[in-house]
């Protein structure tokens, strides 16, 4: 069975920082592009972030410069790294991994990131 568990969320002030880990069993994330979305109450979901099965990585326009995105391949755990968080930040942020090969694609449950101005 496949699990992808987000943690690190959390409550925090405008310019401060969180690291969310996304932990995966059952798949392993380096054969995995892995990714990182976000869902603010009344908007739809949109990409923040995706790492490549090589270390490409691309960025919303809203989050560069300020969130970086990594992969342990030891621990397999992803990680999104967000640091002068903004007010607008305030999100259930998503892990998402997708197998290169066979295409399929997994979701962790979610994890809330409330940013206080």
């Amino acid at each position: 069975q496949v699990q992808l568990v987000e943690s690190g969320g959390g409550l925090v002030q405008a310019g401060g920082s969180l690291r969310l880990s996304c932990a995966a069993s059952g798949i392993i994330l380096r054969w995995n592009t892995v990714g990182w979305y976000r869902q603010a109450p009344g908007k739809e979901r949109e990409l923040v972030s995706i790492i490549t099965m090589d270390g490409g990585t691309t960025y919303a326009d809203s989050v560069k410069g300020r969130f970086t995105i990594s992969r342990d391949s030891a621990k397999n755990t992803g990680y999104l790294q967000m640091t002068s968080l903004k007010p607008e930040d305030t999100a259930v942020y998503y892990c998402y991994a997708q197998n290169i090969v066979n295409k399929r694609h997994y979701w962790g449950q979610g994890i809330q990131v409330t940013v206080s101005s």
